[in-house]
């Protein structure tokens, strides 16, 4: 009866997309949340969620992470042109820009390397699926902060996030299409190596 009002859970949903593209559905439990683990050359891509709660309120986040050997300490982070970016450029963060008019006018684009930048996103498949997700920030972190792994050896985690668990099988599929395409795109332009990072993400 449920499934008839709400549709498919979160669980039919990971587990379908998983068997489709060949990677692992994680079942959790009480104390732990599941997710899909794929395998893709060295590199090993974990997709969960996780909440954050503070007073009476909570929200829910949905994550795809890997781990990769950063060549040359390239940093960036990609989000839609919206009210945080409003914000961030109200406070004097640069917002650099490729030359796509369309694309430089989509989305903020931030960085430490203006032209590897330009570079990883002279590739129209890449930017197209950049485009394909209606919210995203998609970013190269150097570590997981407080609560999360500690990275060493020049390794650092490709990370996307937005708000919600995600549900849609196709928005789904091209997540993890863009995650390996822009990990290709790093080794082409000299900013990853495809060794393995040797971190074991937990879902």
């Amino acid at each position: 009866m449920l499934r008839g009002l709400f549709g498919p859970s979160k669980a039919e949903i990971w587990s379908q997309m998983a068997a489709d593209i060949g990677a692992d559905y994680i079942e959790g439990g009480w104390f732990k949340g599941d997710g899909v683990v794929y395998r893709h050359g060295e590199w090993k891509l974990v997709l969960d969620t996780y909440t954050v709660r503070s007073n009476k309120s909570s929200t829910t986040y949905t994550r795809l992470r890997a781990p990769f050997v950063n060549k040359d300490g390239l940093y960036f982070k990609i989000y839609r042109e919206g009210f945080f970016s409003s914000v961030g450029k109200f406070f004097g963060m640069e917002d650099l820009e490729i030359g796509d008019p369309f694309f430089d006018d989509s989305f903020v684009i931030k960085g430490n390397s203006h032209q590897q930048l330009i570079r990883m996103l002279s590739d129209e498949r890449l930017k197209d699926l950049i485009h394909e997700q209606p919210h995203i920030l998609l970013e190269i972190r150097d570590d997981e902060g407080w609560f999360g792994p500690d990275f060493s050896g020049g390794v650092d985690e490709l990370y996307f996030s937005r708000v919600g668990v995600m549900r849609d099988v196709n928005e789904l599929k091209a997540l993890f299409d863009l995650f390996t395409h822009t990990l290709t795109r790093l080794v082409q332009i000299d900013s990853a190596y495809e060794n393995d990072p040797n971190v074991d993400l937990k879902v």
